[in-house]
């Protein structure tokens, strides 16, 4: 890992060079983010406090649990054979959840648990207004990841994830969006929990059925937070997450920053792949450019020639929107 690239580090921030952060798509750690939360200072008294503290605030709400026996060592992963998983997903109310954490955490069992992207407003009602994150928009809501020490597996996110740690300590490996021709993904519609991952990440040291992952490994980089951290971590970055303590919470915010309108990314390149995937590699290659032109813009506006006033659905995406929504729906309606 030593030709990558470090992540920055800061220990004060205000919501505008957040912003101004976020426009360079990189990861960045901010210490002690979150240290006043009342929840990192109950977690701060040890764990048997602390899960009494989330059990008095907890809603009757049930949500689904992996558990793990103890062979996985708290790795959440597929089956040897890849056609199935190698834990089992329960149906719990947080309290349970946190009863079998503490159960686990105390040595009664060898069984691991972990229950993630809880909504804290459902689970936890009153979280949010006691625990604020200025930062960002006050609309983003929190979730809640419990659980004891886990390990899960690398994948990435469809939107910008700010990752505060409340209790144990968690490990980010990051590689950047440009690695994903080195990490040989997994299933898109065959996953953990909704996202594929890298399954060479998985694998062991040297596994030669995935020779280009050194390449990917040389762009890694491994990042430790503590109770009170928090990590920025933009779309589309690959990480692997690692629970190091008997017992851990994360509390996480997901939004889209830069978003014109409700339509994801993702939508976009399933829709590409449907109709240019599977075409010849010389017509691809013609795609390749036209993307590259009205989309990507490496070479800048592709009507920088003209004057604004002429650009019509190539203006401002935010005032073309429903323009080219539009047109985009009676296309895929008259197909």
């Amino acid at each position: 890992m030593s030709h990558a690239a470090p992540v920055e580090e800061t220990t004060s921030i205000d919501s505008a060079s957040f912003a101004d952060r976020q426009q360079a798509c990189r990861p960045f750690v901010l210490r002690g983010l979150c240290a006043d939360w009342p929840a990192v200072q109950a977690a701060g008294k040890g764990w048997p406090i602390f899960a009494q503290w989330l059990k008095e605030r907890a809603s009757g709400a049930t949500g689904e649990a992996f558990h793990g026996s103890p062979d996985i060592g708290g790795r959440y992963y597929y089956d040897d054979a890849l056609s199935g998983f190698n834990f089992e997903r329960e149906t719990l109310a947080l309290c349970a959840l946190i009863d079998r954490v503490s159960a686990r955490a105390a040595g009664g069992s060898g069984d691991s648990w972990y229950m993630g992207s809880l909504p804290a407003d459902t689970f936890l009602p009153g979280f949010a207004a006691d625990h604020p994150m200025p930062v960002i928009d006050m609309s983003v809501a929190p979730r809640i990841w419990v659980g004891n020490a886990s390990d899960v597996a690398c994948h990435y996110d469809m939107f910008d994830n700010l990752a505060c740690v409340v209790a144990g300590r968690r490990r980010f490996t990051l590689y950047p969006p440009e690695c994903i021709h080195d990490l040989y993904v997994g299933p898109v519609d065959f996953t953990m929990a909704g996202q594929p991952v890298a399954m060479a990440a998985a694998a062991p040291p040297g596994d030669p059925r995935y020779p280009r992952f050194a390449k990917a490994a040389a762009k890694a980089h491994s990042i430790t937070l503590h109770p009170g951290d928090a990590l920025y971590l933009p779309k589309t970055w690959w990480h692997q997450v690692e629970a190091l303590d008997p017992s851990n919470v994360l509390v996480n915010y997901w939004w889209d920053a830069h978003a014109a309108g409700p339509d994801s990314p993702y939508a976009a390149m399933m829709l590409a792949m449907i109709t240019i995937a599977d075409r010849p590699p010389a017509e691809r290659a013609a795609w390749d450019a036209m993307f590259d032109h009205y989309v990507f813009r490496s070479a800048g506006h592709p009507l920088a020639h003209l004057p604004e006033e002429k650009h019509g659905l190539l203006g401002p995406v935010k005032q073309n929107y429903g323009r080219i929504r539009a047109l985009v729906m009676q296309m895929l309606r008259n197909i």
